[in-house]
């Protein structure tokens, strides 16, 4: 019934979100809903799995006839990367998919729209990123695909701080060489002053007691604090932003402005 979960049928198509753990996903509820809403017997499934298994259940997958496609987060985003066959213009920039569909000839197509979603969700909400400066932090999957968005919509400058300093510069050649961006620079420390957004792009903050990603004691009052982590929904370090009055940008937005792509290329919606 229209707006209602249906019964799972023996004709439903299984979609998945594959993560390790699963317990902060959003897709299988954002997805459902959709699928309710839309009379569409499909099925979304949180599925969790350890990275030293990642090969082996992505197979198993591609041997499961009404298993379609799969939405990919942390920590898989790379290593999923490799699995694939064939690489969408994002993924092949960022080195990382979040998005994959398992063709009926055995093949892999990922692509990336992280960035996508987080630059459309910042826009919508009216954050503007053209001629701004940056402090991105963090340099893997998700990083790299909103690194590469930030720099396609015209940030001025983009500092890529990371615990591996390697892995930021490697990040700022992967943008020079595969994406033709000159707007991006490593920085082996940084304290998130004269720059005008803050940008959380790593996995802390998704368990309690999680050290803050960067401390706000030197951030200007028109800093605007972003988050990707969507559950919970209010980091602690969002917290601790709003308490201080900083401007601050959730997780959510870029899961809702990506869905609709995400939903096409997989072949969900």
């Amino acid at each position: 019934m229209t707006g209602k979960m249906p019964w799972i049928t023996g004709a439903t198509r299984v979609f998945g979100v594959i993560a390790h753990p699963t317990d902060h996903v959003r897709a299988p509820m954002v997805f459902n809903q959709l699928f309710a809403e839309r009379s569409l017997d499909h099925v979304m499934i949180p599925i969790s799995v350890p990275p030293s298994d990642l090969t082996a259940m992505t197979r198993a997958l591609q041997s499961q006839s009404n298993f379609c496609g799969l939405t990919v987060t942390i920590p898989h985003k790379m290593a999923m990367a490799d699995l694939c066959d064939t690489l969408g213009p994002a993924a092949r920039v960022s080195g990382a998919v979040n998005a994959v569909r398992l063709n009926a000839d055995g093949t892999i197509y990922g692509d990336n729209f992280d960035g996508k979603g987080f630059v459309a969700g910042m826009i919508n909400q009216g954050h503007e990123i053209t001629g701004k400066t940056a402090l991105l932090l963090g340099a893997g999957g998700a990083a790299r695909a909103i690194a590469t968005a930030l720099c396609a919509h015209g940030i001025r400058e983009l500092k890529i701080l990371n615990r591996t300093h390697e892995n930021a510069t490697a990040l700022v050649s992967a943008l020079e060489d595969k994406g033709g961006f000159e707007q991006a620079c490593a920085v082996t420390s940084h304290d998130g002053s004269d720059v005008d957004i803050v940008i959380n792009a790593t996995s802390i903050g998704l368990h309690n007691g999680d050290a803050l990603p960067l401390p706000l004691d030197m951030v200007a009052d028109s800093t605007l604090i972003a988050e990707i982590i969507m559950k919970p929904e209010k980091t602690a370090w969002l917290t601790d932003a709003e308490k201080r009055g900083l401007a601050t940008h959730y997780g959510r937005h870029m899961l809702d402005f990506q869905v609709e792509l995400i939903g096409k290329f997989i072949g969900a919606l």
